[in-house]
């Protein structure tokens, strides 16, 4: 059966039972009061007061929202805030000088830590170098840099003096970035030599070379000396090597420059359905609250904890979740630099038992790799020290959820699974660990605050157990101001869909298809545009791609699209096994048997390809879109940003030996 929004229905539950968190848990946890959803509800929206006192301001706010030119919302108004100051100077002040701020864990082995005093010094010799080099306030800085210290370095200066950076993933085009640069018109980067592959010396600086080529304003380009002797680069005009800019500075502090609430702290591209990278505003004020307060809330950090999420600075929640979140709070934040993988298959359970981290955040995409790999691998390992764990980036369905439950968390650690967007900038959906139970496979409620609503066609809300569309019916402290490239786009891509202008109504779309159940916890389904239409039915590849993954055997799966002559569209799925399950011919007949069941014989997959990896990037998202094109036969996209990129090619050889 398919309901009316052409997601299939009367499939198999993908959720599991309600769990309550270890009692230890919630007896510490930072946020417990059973009525805070309530109470936020009542008090709304000075409820995000409790936010903003997370924080320290330089001139107090006004009001708390601002309406009147909605939907380009405004957040504590009137006051006025320097991320830096939050991130650095306040610990200081409160004596916390010798706390570990950064632990950094190489590729080879290197190992640095960065006390709060000396990310102070590092932040503050590099604000002085960028304003000496001629950036001003509000000037765009692109930074385009590997998970090295020199990034949220590079970050924190910049909004120290008042600039917004634009961080750009390493692992992007020359093209990439060269467009993301001129839509920002940044005459600034901020770069290095090169990276770490896989044990390989990579070029970066040839790739900047390659961009700049393209681009007509003038540039000014700092380049850190990552590789060494590995890689010897010459500086050409307008370039200057770091370590001698921050040499020349040594011991200089800058004054953290007081911003408005409302001025942008970055600009962050992604991408568009026009085709055209999207840059997002995300202002200081509302943002940072919001980045705190999630951190606070949702992922209990406490100052004294050692806190990982495995994540790339690149995207957002390298930002939101290594960079300001953690860092406004006063914690040590963990990062690491390289692949899960190298030099094995353990290194992130032995990062974990090295140094005793309390709270790890991570991907489904990788804990389905976890799983592949076995459980003998975080069993080599002390994990003990472990509180909370996290999921970000996807949907995770029960059975990966299950796994990480007991084999990483020993069924004593609380799992959030959550779900917000770049435009959201920081958790809008998830359970908070010391008040909500957990279900497998949902993320959980709308945050205290904020308004979740899955809706039809029309705008209506769905019944229990429909799908529907992911929608936010009020504003949120997190939210992006606009788009870089005009206010008119940002209507067009997230306002006009659902809204009600003439009676004053604003309602976000996501852009997200989702389900609520009877508890009000909301299970992602993927993107709306992540359909697969067989035969007028519209199937969701998530839902297909879970019912693939509960089959014992399967680590993980990838379904896109295949043009077909008499159905449209066929499905086709890529497959990869756990370590001792070498009968694929039996586990094909069970992934077929669990799609029947689960959805219909309608969505039996026409094609199902088995490969020891996916195509994954760096940050451990698989790239669909490069299996869309391996299945139709088409000239492949840009795979620069791909960590094992010699995979596609062995799926390319398996489908044509089919």
């Amino acid at each position: 059966m398919v309901d009316r929004n052409g997601w299939g229905r009367d499939r198999h539950v993908l959720t599991g039972s309600l769990r309550r968190p270890p009692s230890s848990f919630v007896e510490q946890a930072n946020v417990t009061e059973s009525g805070i959803h309530e109470a936020f509800e009542e008090n709304w929206p000075e409820c995000w007061e409790r936010a903003a006192d997370l924080l320290s301001w330089s001139d107090a706010y006004d009001t708390v929202l601002e309406d009147e030119d909605a939907p380009f919302y405004r957040w504590f108004q009137g006051g006025t805030l320097n991320a830096s100051y939050n991130c650095l100077d306040r610990h200081l002040e409160a004596g916390r000088k010798t706390h570990t701020a950064i632990r950094w864990e190489g590729k080879h082995g290197e190992r640095e830590t960065y006390t709060y005093r000396d990310l102070f010094v590092a932040v503050n010799e590099f604000a002085a170098a960028l304003g000496d080099l001629g950036v001003e306030e509000d000037d765009v800085v692109t930074i385009y840099l590997p998970m090295i210290p020199e990034l949220p370095i590079a970050m924190l200066a910049c909004a120290r003096i008042g600039a917004p950076h634009s961080v750009v993933f390493a692992g992007l085009s020359a093209d990439a970035l060269a467009t993301r640069m001129a839509a920002a018109e940044s005459e600034y980067l901020v770069t290095c030599d090169g990276y770490y592959r896989r044990g390989d010396a990579f070029n970066q600086k040839s790739k900047v070379d390659n961009a700049l080529l393209g681009l007509e304003q003038d540039v000014q380009t700092v380049v850190v000396d990552r590789l060494g002797d590995d890689l010897p680069h010459v500086l050409g005009n307008n370039e200057h090597d770091y370590y001698d800019l921050v040499d020349a500075f040594a011991g200089e502090t800058v004054d953290p420059v007081p911003r408005d609430a409302g001025d942008m702290l970055f600009l962050m591209y992604t991408s568009g359905t026009t085709g055209e990278p999207k840059g997002v505003v995300h202002t200081t004020g509302g943002y940072l609250s919001h980045v705190a307060w999630t951190s606070h809330a949702v992922l209990d950090i406490k100052p004294e904890d050692t806190y990982w999420c495995a994540a790339d600075i690149g995207w957002i929640t390298g930002h939101s979740y290594i960079v300001y979140g953690p860092l406004a709070l006063g914690t040590t934040t963990v990062m690491y630099e390289g692949t899960p993988d190298y030099p094995d298959r353990d290194r992130l359970w032995e990062i974990v038992d090295r140094n005793a981290v309390d709270i790890f955040y991570t991907a489904p995409t990788a804990i389905r790799a976890f799983m592949k790999w076995g459980e003998e691998y975080p069993a080599q390992h002390d994990l003990s020290s472990l509180r909370l764990l996290g999921t970000v980036g996807e949907p995770i369905s029960p059975r990966p959820w299950n796994w990480y439950y007991e084999h990483i968390g020993t069924e004593n650690c609380p799992v959030v699974d959550t779900w917000w967007q770049t435009e959201t900038g920081a958790v809008t959906v998830s359970t908070l660990p010391g008040v909500d139970e957990m279900k497998p496979g949902a993320a959980g409620p709308g945050l205290p605050g904020i308004d979740v609503r899955i809706v039809d066609e029309s705008g209506a809300e769905v019944d229990a157990g429909e799908a529907g569309y992911l929608t936010i019916a009020r504003p949120w402290p997190g939210m992006a101001r606009t788009l870089y490239d005009g206010d008119d786009r940002f209507l067009t891509e997230y306002w006009d869909r659902f809204s009600n202008p003439d009676r004053e109504e604003w309602r976000y779309f996501s852009g997200d298809a989702a389900r609520v159940d009877e508890d009000g916890y909301i299970t992602v389904l993927g993107r709306v545009d992540d359909v697969i239409n067989v035969s007028g039915r519209r199937l969701s590849t998530m839902e297909i791609e879970s019912a693939i993954t509960d089959v014992p055997g399967v680590a993980e799966s990838a379904v896109v699209g295949r043009s077909s002559e008499t159905k449209g569209t066929d499905i086709y799925a890529y497959v990869s096994t756990e370590g001792g399950y070498d009968d694929t011919a039996a586990v094909r007949e069970a992934i077929i048997d669990n799609i029947e069941a689960a959805i219909g014989p309608f969505a039996r997959p026409e094609g199902i390809v088995f490969t020891p990896e996916l195509p994954k990037t760096r940050s451990g998202k698989i790239m669909r879109r490069l299996l869309e094109d391996v299945a139709n036969g088409e000239e492949l996209g840009d795979t620069s940003a791909l960590r094992n990129p010699e995979i596609v090619g062995e799926i390319q050889a398996e489908i044509r030996d089919e």
